[in-house]
């Protein structure tokens, strides 16, 4: 039961880096013992990860497994169809060193990603353990009303059409009972528009305050953390005064509104690399050619303030955890994010908490983030020292989940 990683550099998942050549002692499904040199037990497994980073594994707080860029697609297959072609998904996003993920947001209009989490939790199919906020509940026309896109594929099957679908607090109260009820971990809703639906702005603000708040109040009532979508400004503030656990984008939040997020203790999940490579390339037509005029269009409007948005986030002191909304482009490109952060002033550790410790207190998993005795064995580790070459993160050849060892170097498999 015992295993010995022996031979690398280790960061706890605290510090700003790491903490030296380290051994890894791990018995059973926990850490045992951190320290510079181990005895091999009896009967132990040892691995040389010899000149890697060892790191805790790390966490994607904002992606969608049953998701791909063709969204209207997705959401025409049966659930079925859904959780099968999201099982190599998820052991991609594990092989990436993301033990934990939590997805917010499904395809189909059942609950197959409820079906996804617990067949992982029960060792039936390979993956990330999974937090879950089944759907997006949405103002009618905000970003989550897939209506008008999907309408031609469900011939006017108005229960499919309308299933996330809220507008007034008593209809609100209803569709975060109905997600509960299902199994849902977290509770996701559309506080603004946003880039990839075609009739509404991610600066308008699409639920009202009171809306907001029998929303997150009914999910506290019934033990759940709520988060929004949500990019403008305004919709931020509203969301942090109801009361939300973490906010996802907030990429045109001013630098006063992430102050105002910082002095409630709400997370910010920028989810930078997918809408920062967009903003970026706004002039390039080849890296527009097969995709939507509508979205070109908005992020035209919006480039500067998405761009100054992240020198915010960067300079700010709210809490970041990682998010990547993998399933809006390729899941295996997941780890760019880091990179992305990096290129936006956040320095490597703090984008390597927000990963780790950050993510696992956002998720409150007090079990998981840090490197350290007694705390579950998550551990994944990458040749070389992300610290000097962020790079290195999508380079990780190491994983381990729960003390069960899913990859490592060739040369010692």
């Amino acid at each position: 039961m015992a295993t010995l990683l022996t031979g690398a550099t280790v960061w706890d998942g605290l510090g700003d880096g790491p903490v030296g050549l380290r051994d890894v002692l791990v018995d059973g499904e926990r850490i045992s013992e951190v320290a510079e040199h181990i005895a091999v037990p009896e009967g132990a497994t040892v691995v040389d990860v010899s000149g890697h980073t060892l790191t805790p594994g790390f966490m994607d707080c904002h992606t969608h497994v049953t998701v791909t860029p063709d969204l209207v697609s997705a959401m025409a297959m049966s659930p079925t169809a859904t959780a099968l072609r999201a099982i190599p998904t998820l052991e991609t996003l594990l092989m990436n060193g993301f033990t934990t993920v939590r997805d917010l947001m499904c395809a189909d209009p059942g609950f197959s990603v409820l079906d996804l989490r617990d067949a992982v939790a029960a060792g039936l199919i390979v993956g990330p353990r999974m937090l879950v906020a089944p759907h997006l509940i949405s103002a009618r026309g905000g970003h989550g009303d897939f209506s008008l896109s999907i309408a031609g594929v469900f011939q006017g099957d108005s229960h499919v059409l309308e299933l996330a679908a809220a507008d007034g607090a008593e209809e609100i109260r209803t569709r975060v009972r109905q997600e509960i009820r299902a199994g849902a971990d977290w509770i996701k809703f559309g506080a603004t528009g946003g880039f990839s639906s075609p009739s509404d702005d991610p600066a308008h603000t699409t639920y009202t305050q009171d809306e907001m708040n029998a929303l997150v109040e009914t999910a506290r009532d019934l033990g759940r953390p709520a988060t929004p979508h949500c990019y403008g400004d305004e919709g931020v503030r509203r969301a942090v005064r109801a009361g939300v656990r973490s906010v996802e984008h907030g990429n045109l939040a001013t630098a006063d509104t992430l102050r105002m997020m910082a002095d409630h203790g709400v997370f910010l999940v920028p989810t930078q690399f997918t809408l920062l490579e967009d903003a970026r390339h706004v002039d390039d037509d080849e890296f527009w050619s097969g995709k939507p005029v509508y979205k070109r269009r908005k992020f035209q409007q919006h480039r500067k303030a998405l761009l100054d948005g992240a020198e915010f986030v960067a300079a700010s002191e709210v809490a970041i955890a990682f998010g990547t909304d993998a399933g809006m482009f390729p899941h295996a490109e997941n780890w760019r994010e880091f990179p992305t952060m990096v290129s936006t002033g956040i320095t490597p550790a703090r984008a390597l908490r927000a990963a780790t410790s950050v993510a696992a207190e956002l998720l409150g998993l007090n079990d998981l983030g840090v490197l350290a005795p007694g705390k579950t064995a998550d551990i994944i580790a990458m040749p070389g020292d992300p610290f000097t070459d962020i790079s290195l993160t999508g380079q990780v050849d190491f994983v381990m989940k729960a003390g069960t060892i899913y990859k490592q170097p060739t040369d010692h498999a």
